[in-house]
Protein backbone atom coordinates (compact mmCIF):
# COMPACT_ATOMS: atom_id res chain seq x y z
CA UNK A 1 0.00 0.00 0.00
CA UNK A 2 1.25 3.11 -0.87
CA UNK A 3 1.24 6.51 1.48
CA UNK A 4 -1.41 8.87 1.38
CA UNK A 5 -2.49 10.14 -1.90
CA UNK A 6 -3.24 14.16 -1.77
CA UNK A 7 -5.42 16.18 -4.73
CA UNK A 8 -3.02 18.47 -5.33
CA UNK A 9 -3.66 21.67 -6.83
CA UNK A 10 -1.70 24.46 -8.61
CA UNK A 11 -0.50 26.33 -5.28
CA UNK A 12 0.44 22.61 -3.69
CA UNK A 13 2.44 22.14 -7.12
CA UNK A 14 3.89 25.33 -6.72
CA UNK A 15 4.66 24.48 -3.02
CA UNK A 16 6.24 21.49 -3.53
CA UNK A 17 8.69 22.60 -6.21
CA UNK A 18 9.58 25.51 -3.64
CA UNK A 19 10.34 23.14 -0.54
CA UNK A 20 12.15 20.93 -3.06
CA UNK A 21 14.46 23.66 -4.57
CA UNK A 22 15.32 24.68 -1.23
CA UNK A 23 16.30 21.13 0.23
CA UNK A 24 18.10 20.19 -3.12
CA UNK A 25 20.43 23.46 -2.34
CA UNK A 26 20.11 22.67 1.20
CA UNK A 27 21.71 18.55 0.51
CA UNK A 28 23.95 20.67 -1.55
CA UNK A 29 25.38 23.08 1.39
CA UNK A 30 25.33 20.34 3.21
CA UNK A 31 25.54 16.75 2.34
CA UNK A 32 23.31 13.89 3.76
CA UNK A 33 20.99 16.84 4.90
CA UNK A 34 18.19 15.63 2.71
CA UNK A 35 18.15 11.97 3.57
CA UNK A 36 18.58 13.18 7.43
CA UNK A 37 15.73 15.63 7.52
CA UNK A 38 13.52 14.11 4.77
CA UNK A 39 10.32 13.56 7.22
CA UNK A 40 10.70 17.44 8.27
CA UNK A 41 10.64 18.31 4.46
CA UNK A 42 7.59 16.15 4.17
CA UNK A 43 6.11 17.72 6.72
CA UNK A 44 6.74 21.28 5.62
CA UNK A 45 4.86 19.53 2.16
CA UNK A 46 1.58 19.06 4.59
CA UNK A 47 1.74 22.44 6.10
CA UNK A 48 2.12 24.10 2.56
CA UNK A 49 -1.02 22.10 1.42
CA UNK A 50 -3.12 23.15 4.94
CA UNK A 51 -2.10 26.68 4.06
CA UNK A 52 -3.44 26.03 0.68
CA UNK A 53 -6.45 25.63 1.64
CA UNK A 54 -6.70 29.15 3.75
CA UNK A 55 -8.68 31.67 1.59
CA UNK A 56 -7.63 34.43 3.96
CA UNK A 57 -3.89 32.99 4.42
CA UNK A 58 -3.99 32.69 0.32
CA UNK A 59 -5.45 36.54 0.63
CA UNK A 60 -2.72 37.15 3.46
CA UNK A 61 0.32 35.89 1.24
CA UNK A 62 -0.76 37.98 -2.21
CA UNK A 63 -1.04 41.39 -0.39
CA UNK A 64 2.48 40.66 1.96
CA UNK A 65 3.97 39.31 -1.42
CA UNK A 66 2.64 41.83 -3.22
CA UNK A 67 3.78 44.67 -0.98
CA UNK A 68 7.47 42.76 -0.66
CA UNK A 69 7.91 42.95 -4.49
CA UNK A 70 6.88 46.70 -4.74
CA UNK A 71 9.15 47.23 -1.38
CA UNK A 72 12.06 46.23 -4.13
CA UNK A 73 11.05 47.03 -7.00
CA UNK A 74 8.89 50.00 -6.42
CA UNK A 75 11.45 52.95 -6.84
CA UNK A 76 12.32 51.28 -10.14
CA UNK A 77 8.48 51.45 -11.51
CA UNK A 78 7.88 54.90 -9.87
CA UNK A 79 7.00 57.32 -12.92
CA UNK A 80 8.87 59.94 -11.11
CA UNK A 81 11.24 60.53 -7.99
CA UNK A 82 10.43 60.61 -4.84
CA UNK A 83 11.31 64.66 -4.49
CA UNK A 84 10.52 65.72 -8.06
CA UNK A 85 8.07 68.80 -8.15
CA UNK A 86 6.12 68.10 -11.51
CA UNK A 87 3.09 70.94 -10.63
CA UNK A 88 4.83 73.67 -8.81
CA UNK A 89 5.37 76.13 -11.40
CA UNK A 90 1.66 75.99 -11.41
CA UNK A 91 -0.41 77.00 -8.71
CA UNK A 92 -3.60 75.78 -9.81
CA UNK A 93 -2.50 72.64 -10.42
CA UNK A 94 -0.87 71.63 -6.50
CA UNK A 95 -2.88 68.92 -5.26
CA UNK A 96 -3.80 67.52 -8.43
CA UNK A 97 -6.79 65.55 -8.16
CA UNK A 98 -6.43 61.91 -9.70
CA UNK A 99 -5.86 61.39 -13.44
CA UNK A 100 -4.80 64.64 -13.96
CA UNK A 101 -2.69 65.23 -16.97
CA UNK A 102 0.45 67.20 -16.37
CA UNK A 103 2.00 68.85 -20.02
CA UNK A 104 5.68 69.43 -19.43
CA UNK A 105 6.98 71.70 -22.03
CA UNK A 106 10.62 70.78 -23.99
CA UNK A 107 12.86 73.18 -22.84
CA UNK A 108 14.58 74.67 -19.70
CA UNK A 109 11.59 73.37 -17.12
CA UNK A 110 11.93 69.50 -18.78
CA UNK A 111 15.73 70.25 -18.12
CA UNK A 112 15.21 71.18 -14.69
CA UNK A 113 12.83 68.50 -13.65
CA UNK A 114 15.04 65.90 -15.42
CA UNK A 115 12.10 64.32 -17.26
CA UNK A 116 11.05 63.91 -21.13
CA UNK A 117 8.76 66.88 -22.50
CA UNK A 118 4.73 65.10 -22.96
CA UNK A 119 1.48 64.88 -21.46
CA UNK A 120 2.13 62.86 -17.91
CA UNK A 121 -1.27 61.27 -16.22
CA UNK A 122 -1.08 61.58 -12.65
CA UNK A 123 -2.92 58.07 -11.99
CA UNK A 124 -3.77 58.96 -7.48
CA UNK A 125 -3.05 63.10 -8.34
CA UNK A 126 -0.34 64.76 -6.22
CA UNK A 127 0.71 65.82 -3.04
CA UNK A 128 0.58 69.90 -1.73
CA UNK A 129 4.28 70.30 -3.28
CA UNK A 130 3.43 69.17 -6.28
CA UNK A 131 4.57 65.38 -6.28
CA UNK A 132 3.57 62.45 -7.89
CA UNK A 133 1.72 60.76 -5.49
CA UNK A 134 2.10 56.87 -6.97
CA UNK A 135 5.44 57.68 -7.08
CA UNK A 136 5.83 58.42 -3.74
CA UNK A 137 3.87 55.69 -2.38
CA UNK A 138 5.81 53.28 -4.49
CA UNK A 139 8.88 54.56 -2.81
CA UNK A 140 7.24 54.75 0.57
CA UNK A 141 6.59 50.61 0.03
CA UNK A 142 10.31 50.81 0.29
CA UNK A 143 10.98 52.85 3.50
CA UNK A 144 8.29 50.45 5.00
CA UNK A 145 10.25 47.13 3.87
CA UNK A 146 13.29 48.07 4.91
CA UNK A 147 12.46 49.44 8.29
CA UNK A 148 10.51 46.84 9.28
CA UNK A 149 12.92 43.98 8.03
CA UNK A 150 16.23 45.44 9.81
CA UNK A 151 13.24 45.88 13.14
CA UNK A 152 12.41 42.62 13.04
CA UNK A 153 16.04 41.27 11.92
CA UNK A 154 17.46 42.67 15.36
CA UNK A 155 14.38 43.77 18.29
CA UNK A 156 12.72 40.17 18.92
CA UNK A 157 15.62 38.12 18.50
CA UNK A 158 17.62 40.55 21.59
CA UNK A 159 14.08 38.77 23.09
CA UNK A 160 14.23 35.52 22.51
CA UNK A 161 17.81 34.96 23.41
CA UNK A 162 17.12 36.67 26.99
CA UNK A 163 14.08 34.60 27.22
CA UNK A 164 16.04 31.69 26.40
CA UNK A 165 18.93 32.45 28.94
CA UNK A 166 16.16 33.73 31.74
CA UNK A 167 13.98 30.70 31.32
CA UNK A 168 16.84 28.18 31.33
CA UNK A 169 19.21 28.76 33.97
CA UNK A 170 16.33 30.19 35.80
CA UNK A 171 17.34 31.63 39.70
CA UNK A 172 18.80 35.00 39.98
CA UNK A 173 19.71 35.17 36.01
CA UNK A 174 15.90 34.70 35.15
CA UNK A 175 15.48 37.25 38.14
CA UNK A 176 17.73 40.04 36.50
CA UNK A 177 16.72 39.47 33.23
CA UNK A 178 12.64 39.89 34.13
CA UNK A 179 13.12 43.09 36.36
CA UNK A 180 14.63 44.57 33.21
CA UNK A 181 11.92 43.25 31.19
CA UNK A 182 9.42 44.58 33.48
CA UNK A 183 10.97 48.29 33.52
CA UNK A 184 10.69 48.51 30.05
CA UNK A 185 6.76 47.25 29.92
CA UNK A 186 6.02 49.74 32.50
CA UNK A 187 6.27 52.33 29.61
CA UNK A 188 3.97 52.28 26.81
CA UNK A 189 6.04 51.12 23.83
CA UNK A 190 5.04 53.87 21.48
CA UNK A 191 6.41 56.76 24.35
CA UNK A 192 9.67 55.10 24.40
CA UNK A 193 9.89 54.91 20.97
CA UNK A 194 8.89 58.96 20.68
CA UNK A 195 11.41 59.33 23.34
CA UNK A 196 14.52 57.39 21.68
CA UNK A 197 13.44 58.97 17.70
CA UNK A 198 13.48 61.87 19.16
CA UNK A 199 17.54 62.22 20.77
CA UNK A 200 19.01 59.56 18.26
CA UNK A 201 18.93 61.54 15.54
CA UNK A 202 22.04 64.10 15.72
CA UNK A 203 24.16 61.65 17.16
CA UNK A 204 23.43 58.94 13.88
CA UNK A 205 23.90 61.67 11.80
CA UNK A 206 27.95 62.25 13.25
CA UNK A 207 27.46 58.49 12.74
CA UNK A 208 27.12 58.95 9.47
CA UNK A 209 29.11 61.70 8.87
CA UNK A 210 32.36 59.70 10.44
CA UNK A 211 31.27 56.39 8.12
CA UNK A 212 30.88 57.14 4.83
CA UNK A 213 30.68 53.55 3.62
CA UNK A 214 27.71 53.21 6.10
CA UNK A 215 25.84 55.81 4.59
CA UNK A 216 25.97 55.20 1.22
CA UNK A 217 24.92 51.65 2.14
CA UNK A 218 21.84 52.93 3.69
CA UNK A 219 21.25 55.43 0.80
CA UNK A 220 21.16 52.25 -1.52
CA UNK A 221 18.80 50.38 0.75
CA UNK A 222 16.38 53.21 0.89
CA UNK A 223 16.44 54.11 -2.50
CA UNK A 224 17.54 57.86 -1.29
CA UNK A 225 19.87 60.47 -3.38
CA UNK A 226 23.21 61.43 -2.00
CA UNK A 227 21.50 65.00 -1.19
CA UNK A 228 18.89 63.85 1.30
CA UNK A 229 21.80 61.62 3.56
CA UNK A 230 20.95 64.14 6.02
CA UNK A 231 17.51 63.52 6.45
CA UNK A 232 18.09 59.47 6.14
CA UNK A 233 19.42 59.86 10.13
CA UNK A 234 15.79 59.87 11.32
CA UNK A 235 14.78 57.14 9.54
CA UNK A 236 17.76 55.28 11.08
CA UNK A 237 16.50 56.54 14.28
CA UNK A 238 13.61 54.97 14.52
CA UNK A 239 15.08 51.42 13.43
CA UNK A 240 16.97 51.67 16.87
CA UNK A 241 14.04 53.11 19.02
CA UNK A 242 12.31 50.00 17.86
CA UNK A 243 15.08 47.33 18.68
CA UNK A 244 14.74 49.38 22.55
CA UNK A 245 11.09 48.62 22.60
CA UNK A 246 10.20 45.71 20.20
CA UNK A 247 12.32 43.05 22.66
CA UNK A 248 10.41 42.56 25.83
CA UNK A 249 7.72 40.58 24.84
CA UNK A 250 9.26 38.39 23.15
CA UNK A 251 11.60 37.79 26.25
CA UNK A 252 8.62 36.99 28.55
CA UNK A 253 6.73 34.73 25.80
CA UNK A 254 10.15 32.73 25.29
CA UNK A 255 11.24 32.42 28.83
CA UNK A 256 7.53 31.14 29.69
CA UNK A 257 8.11 27.90 27.00
CA UNK A 258 11.75 27.70 27.92
CA UNK A 259 10.32 26.84 31.87
CA UNK A 260 7.83 24.69 30.42
CA UNK A 261 10.40 22.40 28.38
CA UNK A 262 14.03 22.55 29.97
CA UNK A 263 12.27 20.00 31.82
CA UNK A 264 11.43 17.58 29.33
CA UNK A 265 13.21 13.97 28.64
CA UNK A 266 15.31 14.93 25.72
CA UNK A 267 16.91 18.14 27.85
CA UNK A 268 17.60 15.69 30.47
CA UNK A 269 18.83 13.46 27.82
CA UNK A 270 21.28 16.46 26.25
CA UNK A 271 22.89 17.35 29.10
CA UNK A 272 23.56 13.53 30.74
CA UNK A 273 25.61 13.43 27.53
CA UNK A 274 27.44 16.33 28.24
CA UNK A 275 25.77 18.58 24.67
CA UNK A 276 26.88 22.04 25.68
CA UNK A 277 24.41 24.42 27.32
CA UNK A 278 23.98 27.18 24.02
CA UNK A 279 23.80 24.34 21.57
CA UNK A 280 21.03 22.56 24.48
CA UNK A 281 19.27 25.88 23.92
CA UNK A 282 19.68 27.01 20.56
CA UNK A 283 19.19 23.51 18.55
CA UNK A 284 17.26 21.52 20.85
CA UNK A 285 15.28 23.86 23.03
CA UNK A 286 14.53 26.78 20.54
CA UNK A 287 13.12 24.86 17.50
CA UNK A 288 10.83 22.96 19.60
CA UNK A 289 9.26 26.39 20.70
CA UNK A 290 9.25 28.52 17.36
CA UNK A 291 6.01 27.93 16.19
CA UNK A 292 4.37 30.49 18.43
CA UNK A 293 7.39 32.84 17.86
CA UNK A 294 7.24 32.28 14.46
CA UNK A 295 3.34 33.49 14.19
CA UNK A 296 4.29 36.12 16.93
CA UNK A 297 6.61 37.69 13.94
CA UNK A 298 4.57 37.52 11.37
CA UNK A 299 2.14 39.33 13.23
CA UNK A 300 4.66 41.75 14.21
CA UNK A 301 5.79 42.65 11.11
CA UNK A 302 2.63 44.56 10.59
CA UNK A 303 2.84 46.29 14.08
CA UNK A 304 6.42 47.64 12.95
CA UNK A 305 4.78 49.13 9.91
CA UNK A 306 1.80 50.60 11.60
CA UNK A 307 4.18 51.99 14.31
CA UNK A 308 6.52 53.05 11.93
CA UNK A 309 4.13 54.99 9.86
CA UNK A 310 2.42 56.77 13.04
CA UNK A 311 6.24 57.90 14.31
CA UNK A 312 6.45 59.45 10.49
CA UNK A 313 3.05 61.05 11.36
CA UNK A 314 4.14 62.38 14.31
CA UNK A 315 7.20 64.21 12.56
CA UNK A 316 9.79 61.51 14.48
CA UNK A 317 10.46 59.29 11.40
CA UNK A 318 10.96 60.28 7.82
CA UNK A 319 11.10 64.39 7.01
CA UNK A 320 10.97 65.98 3.82
CA UNK A 321 11.28 65.01 1.08
CA UNK A 322 11.78 61.03 1.36
CA UNK A 323 8.74 59.07 1.07
CA UNK A 324 7.05 57.23 3.64
CA UNK A 325 3.48 56.51 4.38
CA UNK A 326 2.76 58.42 7.47
CA UNK A 327 4.71 61.60 6.43
CA UNK A 328 2.44 61.51 2.86
CA UNK A 329 -0.45 60.89 5.28
CA UNK A 330 0.53 63.90 7.71
CA UNK A 331 1.42 66.06 4.57
CA UNK A 332 -2.30 65.30 2.62
CA UNK A 333 -4.05 65.61 6.33
CA UNK A 334 -3.58 69.21 6.12
CA UNK A 335 -5.99 69.80 3.26
CA UNK A 336 -8.20 66.26 4.33
CA UNK A 337 -11.10 65.97 3.41
CA UNK A 338 -11.18 68.24 0.28
CA UNK A 339 -7.81 66.95 -1.18
CA UNK A 340 -8.71 63.55 0.11
CA UNK A 341 -6.60 61.33 -2.04
CA UNK A 342 -3.28 62.22 -0.47
CA UNK A 343 -4.49 60.49 2.67
CA UNK A 344 -6.85 57.70 1.35
CA UNK A 345 -4.38 56.15 -0.94
CA UNK A 346 -1.02 56.25 1.27
CA UNK A 347 -4.10 55.20 4.06
CA UNK A 348 -5.06 52.39 1.75
CA UNK A 349 -1.58 50.90 1.69
CA UNK A 350 -1.03 50.63 4.91
CA UNK A 351 -4.24 48.89 5.92
CA UNK A 352 -3.78 46.31 3.02
CA UNK A 353 0.05 45.76 5.03
CA UNK A 354 -1.14 45.29 8.13
CA UNK A 355 -4.26 42.80 7.17
CA UNK A 356 -1.87 40.89 4.86
CA UNK A 357 0.37 40.32 7.59
CA UNK A 358 -2.73 39.20 10.24
CA UNK A 359 -4.40 37.40 7.47
CA UNK A 360 -0.62 35.32 7.24
CA UNK A 361 -0.31 35.22 10.93
CA UNK A 362 -3.38 33.53 11.63
CA UNK A 363 -3.21 31.15 9.37
CA UNK A 364 0.10 30.31 10.56
CA UNK A 365 -1.11 29.75 13.75
CA UNK A 366 -3.49 27.00 12.66
CA UNK A 367 -1.58 25.40 10.54
CA UNK A 368 1.67 25.47 13.05
CA UNK A 369 -1.09 23.56 15.16
CA UNK A 370 -1.09 20.05 14.69
CA UNK A 371 -4.66 19.42 15.60
CA UNK A 372 -5.77 21.77 13.56
CA UNK A 373 -3.93 21.11 10.85
CA UNK A 374 -4.58 17.84 10.69
CA UNK A 375 -8.34 18.36 10.07
CA UNK A 376 -7.65 20.43 7.32
CA UNK A 377 -5.37 18.01 5.78
CA UNK A 378 -8.25 15.45 6.29
CA UNK A 379 -10.43 17.37 3.81
CA UNK A 380 -7.57 17.47 1.58
CA UNK A 381 -6.87 14.16 1.07
CA UNK A 382 -8.45 12.38 -1.91
CA UNK A 383 -7.53 8.79 -1.21
CA UNK A 384 -4.94 5.80 -0.36
CA UNK A 385 -2.95 5.15 -3.25
CA UNK A 386 -2.99 1.15 -4.19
Amino acid sequence: MAGEVYEKKLLDRLSDAFIDAFARLADRVRPGWLRRNKSRVDEWKLMAYAFNRSPPGIIGAVLVVSFIVLGIVGPYLAPFSYDLQLTFFDPNAKRAPPGTVIQIKDGGLSEALGVKPGNYTLILGADDQGRDLLSRILYGARTSLVIAVLVMAVGPWIGILLGLVAGYYGGKVDEAIMRITDIFLAFPGLILAIAFSAVLPPRISDFLDAHPGVRDFFLKLFALKPQHAGAMASLISVVVALWIVWWPGYARLVRGMTLSERENVYVEAARALGVPTRQIMLRHILPNIMSPILVYLTLDFGSVILTEAGLSFLGLGAVPPIADWGRIIYDGSNYFPKDWWAVFYPGLAIFLVVLGFNLVGDTLRDVLDPKTRRSIEFRVKKGRGE
